[in-house]
């Protein structure tokens, strides 16, 4: 009756000791969806991009518009709007709000 009792205290231990073990590999499946998040939202938008300010002009009207100048202040846009060639100066921060026209 002794070794009865061993035997199935032993599989108990082993079964309790076993459920630690079993929860490991579905908590590896959290991370996955994790990093599908981190790669869309990875990296910050500093400054204006050229593409954006182009968009910007084309927006307020300027047609073939083209970024003539660029420094780490400003963003400079040229073409041709209605009364012919203008430009448009664009702040070199996020959004790339106008400075003027």
């Amino acid at each position: 009756m002794t070794h009865f009792l061993t035997k199935a205290c032993l599989a108990a231990v082993l079964a309790l000791s076993s459920i630690p073990a079993t929860i490991s590999p579905a908590a590896a499946a959290g991370p996955q969806t994790n990093l599908i998040v981190e790669a869309q939202y990875h990296r910050p938008i500093r400054g204006c991009s050229p593409m954006y300010a182009v968009r910007k002009a084309r927006d307020f009207g300027l047609r073939r518009a083209h970024i003539t100048r660029m420094s780490p202040r400003v963003v400079v846009v040229a073409g041709r709007d209605r009364r012919g060639w203008d430009r448009m100066v664009f702040a070199n921060v996020r959004g790339c709000p106008l400075i003027r026209r």
